[in-house]
């Protein structure tokens, strides 16, 4: 619908009552267009059918692969956003990703706290909320400044300018796009997790990706102590994302699976097992044990081809893996949950490394043809050296010179600059777009990047800030800069919705409207 046709709408509703004065029709149309999301659900329904079009888009061509950044605040997210219409033209291919992690050691009432499910399960619905109100009111801010420009046309005669105004109008492109949300292990039991499901797509998240961890016994995808659940129990979770989708009416809604098994060596059961060969049978048969003939006190024994086997069972009263059969444990659960509804994978691994991810991909879809991957680019790997040790290791098997480097030290800036750093940095910049042809990668995000980047500006700003350089040090390295690249926020008051609330003033007092955007606003030193 266009922006004439949305006036010609208001104005008949409007007509239909006569003691309606001075509501106007044009300013009805903008208040709607400004509003076109109205709960979460809509918000969950729209951007569920853009990811679904991305994942078709992506199959046809890998080139076509999706990016995200972690962000911890609606501001973060929103200014986020703005910057990619800003840069790019177009939120095309871009989500928002919500950390399990960032929402622990961030929004948590408790403080900081670390990645461990320990935090308030609410508060991740709350984020999810707050990330879209975010996103909304750039959409307002944004479609408020070209209604001011066409009324600035409309006052000069400019015809043509008015005409193109309402063209962008008309096919304005919402700063709402899909968030990929953490739900860590789900926070309980099955029905625990469909309750909290239930949340997060109210609130309007599209997509909900969920691990294998023990809920009580999570941990952070990079850390020791990882403990999974069995295949059965995993599928359970994931029915009741899909069962909470279904009853919310998106169907279209996504289920990321994560598999922890690559770096977890530990399980707290024993699965259930019907017949030899079903999926709980594979689950055990990865286990550590050792046959035994007798039968000793608080033993705990399963059978196997005639024999009787008994796992190892830690003081901790968990059982644990054989070593070297995590990529086999995490191949099968990616089959398995991709079986049982699951729509996208997420493995993660110790190591950004493209043979490694792109391997394991290659053997699920070997099963799943279309299988593909959410890939944690995380800051939690150390991409210099990671990448430097892996040309490090490229040239040495082809016979290339390593003797002027130290593979132990190669983080080392006395390495900066050389052909080895500046070969592991082109592998860097290209490794989304290498990962995403060779490895399945669809979508590529950065769990963290914001909190780091916030640890990072604010360092900065106050060795400057209160060191010699005094208020030079927030002018030359904050505001200067804003204002040399253009960013919107320099106008803090436009960007927290002051001229928003001025127009809205004029619509429900006409001239009598006290604005804040007059001649005597500081802000008006910016516009140059």
């Amino acid at each position: 619908m266009t922006y004439q046709s949305k006036i010609i709408e208001a104005g008949k509703a409007i007509g239909a009552e006569a003691h309606w004065n001075g509501i106007e029709p044009e300013s009805v149309a903008r208040m709607r267009l400004q509003n076109r999301f109205q709960t979460g659900l809509d918000i969950a329904r729209y951007t569920a059918r853009i990811m679904r079009q991305d994942m078709a888009a992506y199959d046809q061509d890998p080139a076509n692969y999706t990016q995200s950044l972690g962000c911890w605040h609606g501001f973060i997210g929103q200014q986020k956003m703005i910057s990619i219409k800003k840069h790019f033209g177009t939120t095309k291919g871009r989500y928002l990703y919500l950390s399990g992690w960032m929402v622990a050691a961030l929004r948590s009432e408790f403080g900081p706290l670390p990645d461990q499910s320990m935090h308030e399960k609410t508060s991740v619905p709350a984020l999810i909320e707050e990330l879209y109100t975010f996103l909304r009111q750039a959409d307002a801010r944004e479609l408020g400044g070209l209604f001011r420009d066409l009324d600035k046309a409309r006052e000069g005669g400019d015809e043509m300018e008015a005409k193109r105004l309402e063209h962008a109008i008309d096919t304005y492109e919402t700063h709402v796009v899909p968030i990929v949300a953490d739900i860590d292990a789900g926070f309980g039991n099955a029905e625990a997790t469909y309750l909290l499901a239930k949340k997060f797509i109210e609130a309007g998240a599209c997509c909900i990706q969920i691990e294998n961890q023990v809920s009580d016994e999570k941990q952070c995808g990079h850390q020791d102590g990882k403990v999974t659940v069995p295949h059965e129990d995993f599928i359970a979770k994931i029915r009741a994302v899909r069962y909470a989708f279904m009853e919310l009416g998106v169907d279209e809604g996504l289920i990321v699976a994560r598999t922890d098994s690559l770096g977890a060596g530990l399980t707290k059961q024993i699965a259930f097992t019907r017949e030899a060969g079903d999926i709980g049978d594979q689950y055990n048969s990865y286990l550590d044990c050792e046959e035994v003939e007798t039968v000793g006190h608080g033993d705990v024994l399963i059978s196997r081809d005639g024999k009787l086997l008994k796992p190892k069972r830690l003081p901790s009263n968990l059982y644990q893996f054989r070593a070297g059969t995590g990529e086999d444990r995490c191949v099968l659960d990616s089959i398995h949950a991709l079986q049982n509804g699951a729509d996208l994978l997420w493995i993660e691994t110790e190591k950004p490394h493209i043979g490694q991810i792109g391997g394991m991909v290659s053997r699920i879809r070997e099963v799943i043809p279309n299988a593909k991957l959410v890939y944690n680019n995380s800051p939690s790997f150390n991409w210099t050296l990671n990448f430097r040790q892996q040309v490090y290791d490229a040239w040495e098997a082809a016979g290339k010179d390593v003797s002027a480097f130290d593979r132990s030290r190669l983080m080392s800036i006395d390495y900066d600059g050389t052909e080895l750093a500046d070969e592991a940095d082109e592998r860097i910049r290209t490794f989304q777009r290498d990962s995403a042809r060779e490895a399945g990668i669809f979508h590529h995000l950065i769990t963290l990047p914001t909190y780091h980047t916030a640890a990072l500006s604010t360092d900065n700003l106050a060795k400057e800030y209160f060191g010699d350089a005094g208020m030079l040090g927030y002018v030359k390295g904050v505001q200067r800069q804003e204002i040399r690249q253009g960013i919107a926020c320099v106008k803090h008051q436009n960007m927290a919705g002051s001229d928003l609330g001025d127009d809205h003033k004029e619509y429900f007092a006409g001239e009598a409207a006290l604005k804040a955007g007059g001649a005597h606003n500081t802000m008006n030193q910016f516009a140059a």
